[in-house]
């Protein structure tokens, strides 16, 4: 069974002003662009933003799971499209400035590592309504074609458009999310979208008979019976107030990291503790040291609306409708704006590896016998994330609470 971790971000673009799709990308194709080699700089601006989007995504008493990389490709993506103080805000909750973001993101996505038993595929596209009075620049496509590889097409946005953005949506997650559009509303003028896919089994996998019931104590305090899978692993991670371990996938180029708070520290108080520094080196720091873990099986679904944390985060103007300015991604009948942020998840651990789906929609609009000292017993809340070993930043993030 192939285990997938799937990411699709969908960016919907809107306007005040209606495969059925022409390509607009004539005369506009992917340049030689290489990107710039990441820095320490890129990396602690993308751990920074990782870390502050968790904070921000956390509800009370509900499990959570989010994509850091995937967020930041899409709304990056948006980005480009932005001018005056929408921009600068932008750039200030993502970090850096548009052109070395577009540099940075370019090379760290085209290096992130994918081979037989862990594959990383991410794909881009922009779909543009085919109405008289709408004017998207070339200028702002060729970027995005440019940096991110996004195709870009003009449709008239009736059920033939929503049935070829369903069938672009099927293709590049592997069939996992064969929908993200039911039906296109009268003032929706864009969509961009981000498909993330990750494929990845254990380096180690769990011995399934070493799977058995045990008890996993919820945020709220119940206790609940799950499949807890026990074995060991040679990363040790700690801080002040956690401990954890560190579990990779195949070939040990991504690793799965849990973090345990301590018993006397809620799970709330750890996640709001937590720091892209701190973070940063606590993954440089870990220990190389037998440690039993118990891991429990689990898979949930999750959703939230991003809008009022990406407010919060320090970009209201880009959801004003009459103040936000996307002046250098088009021109049409009305102010253009972002109207929602939509975030789906969804992920299954188990004895053979990961798999997990997940959408994020942003509708713009204008108007064994084993022994060891380490041990880390995941049978109360704790976070987890999917990270690149290479530059230690998460793909994924997420949070356990609580078991249905």
């Amino acid at each position: 069974m192939k285990k997938w971790l799937c990411l699709l971000l969908v960016l919907v673009v809107a306007g005040c002003s209606s495969v059925h799709a022409a390509d607009l990308m004539s005369g506009i194709k992917p340049g030689q662009v290489s990107g710039t080699e990441v820095s320490q700089e890129f990396l602690t601006a993308q751990m920074d933003f990782a870390v502050e989007l968790l904070q921000e995504s956390v509800e009370e008493d509900k499990n959570l799971l989010i994509s850091p990389l995937s967020v930041q490709v899409a709304l990056s993506m948006t980005a480009n499209g932005a001018a005056g103080d929408t921009l600068s805000q932008m750039n200030a909750v993502l970090g850096l400035d548009e052109t070395w973001r577009n540099e940075y993101l370019k090379y760290y996505v085209d290096h992130l590592p994918s081979a037989d038993g862990y594959k990383m595929q991410l794909a881009n596209s922009i779909w543009y309504r085919d109405t008289e009075g709408l004017t998207v620049y070339p200028e702002f496509l060729q970027t995005n074609a440019d940096f991110y590889n996004a195709q870009a097409y003009k449709a008239p946005f009736d059920d033939g458009t929503v049935k070829a953005i369903n069938q672009w949506v099927k293709k590049h997650t592997n069939d996992m999310i064969d929908k993200i559009v039911d039906e296109i509303d009268a003032d929706t003028i864009m969509y961009l979208i981000n498909a993330l896919t990750f494929d990845g089994d254990w380096y180690r996998k769990f011995d399934s008979t070493d799977t058995y019931n045990s008890t996993f104590t919820t945020v709220t305090g119940n206790e609940v019976q799950v499949k807890m899978m026990h074995g060991m692993e040679w990363g040790y991670v700690q801080d002040d107030m956690a401990t954890g371990f560190i579990k990779p996938y195949k070939d040990e180029q991504y690793s799965f990291v849990a973090l345990l708070p301590n018993e006397d520290v809620s799970i709330y108080d750890y996640i709001s503790s937590l720091t892209g520094e701190g973070l940063q080196q606590m993954l440089a720091s870990a220990e190389d040291t037998d440690v039993i873990i118990a891991v429990p099986k689990f898979s949930y679904e999750y959703e939230l609306s991003m809008n009022e944390v990406l407010k919060t985060m320090g970009m209201p103007l880009a959801f004003d409708r009459s103040q936000a300015d996307f002046s250098k991604m088009a021109v049409g009948n009305g102010n253009i704006y972002i109207g929602d942020v939509l975030h789906k998840t969804f992920i299954a651990v188990d004895e053979l590896g990961t798999e997990a789906a997940a959408v994020t929609k942003v509708e713009m609009k204008t108007e064994s016998a084993m022994w060891s000292e380490k041990e880390v017993y995941l049978n109360r809340p704790f976070v987890y994330m999917i990270v690149d070993n290479v530059n230690n930043l998460p793909v994924f993030m997420g949070v356990v609470m609580n078991f249905n």
